[in-house]
């Protein structure tokens, strides 16, 4: 049964359908915490309702990255947090956390990796960047965290057909319901089997 963090800053429909996913025992863990940067987060409500502690902990109440990050790492101590799964957080992980959680911090991106990833890619800008390329695929990638956004290794990956979408925010609705699918599914996976590294790709077996 691993510990997790969760770390969100928005509405938290991955949280919600994580949580909802270990209640049924789809996922051998258990959430101790929400973290997230954002007091006025809909996540928060939600933990509230779960009795799931809450903390919110803003970079803008620190003078580095490095303070902020000594702050995380006091309270993921706290619970003895095993593994950092972001659920829609808007925030760079500090470095500090990255080294000491190596490939313990899990991430989703609404998008194939490494095509519309980066800094400032996130939510509906994803998804307008996709609309106006002309693509007619876009998908959802599950990936470990290093120290460059969206860079790390690739868990899982599906493609998402947007053929028939006229604007971003239908790109958006057919994106997240494959989310809700896939980020528990890699969770369960990254929890439960044998893998390596290689080649900037997690490899089970």
């Amino acid at each position: 049964m691993k510990k997790i963090a969760i770390f969100a800053s928005g509405r938290g429909s991955n949280f919600i359908k994580i949580y909802e996913n270990i209640q049924h025992d789809e996922i051998p863990g258990e959430i101790s915490c929400l973290i997230s940067d954002n007091e006025k987060a809909g996540a928060i409500e939600y933990a509230r309702e779960k009795s799931i502690p809450i903390h919110i902990i803003s970079p803008k109440n620190f003078k580095t990255s490095e303070a902020f990050g000594v702050e995380i790492m006091r309270v993921l101590n706290q619970y003895q947090i095993e593994w950092i799964i972001l659920a829609g957080y808007l925030k760079k992980i500090p470095d500090n956390i990255v080294l000491k959680y190596s490939n313990q911090i899990l991430n989703i991106h609404p998008a194939l990796l490494p095509a519309f990833g980066g800094k400032g890619m996130y939510g509906i800008r994803v998804h307008q960047a996709v609309f106006e390329s002309g693509a007619k695929v876009s998908g959802v990638t599950v990936h470990l965290v290093n120290e460059v956004y969206d860079a790390g290794p690739i868990v899982m990956q599906e493609a998402v057909d947007i053929e028939d979408c006229r604007n971003p925010e239908e790109i958006a609705h057919k994106v997240l319901k494959v989310e809700h699918i896939l980020f528990s599914r890699a969770i369960k996976k990254i929890f439960t089997s044998r893998y390596e590294i290689v080649s900037n790709r997690v490899m089970f077996y």
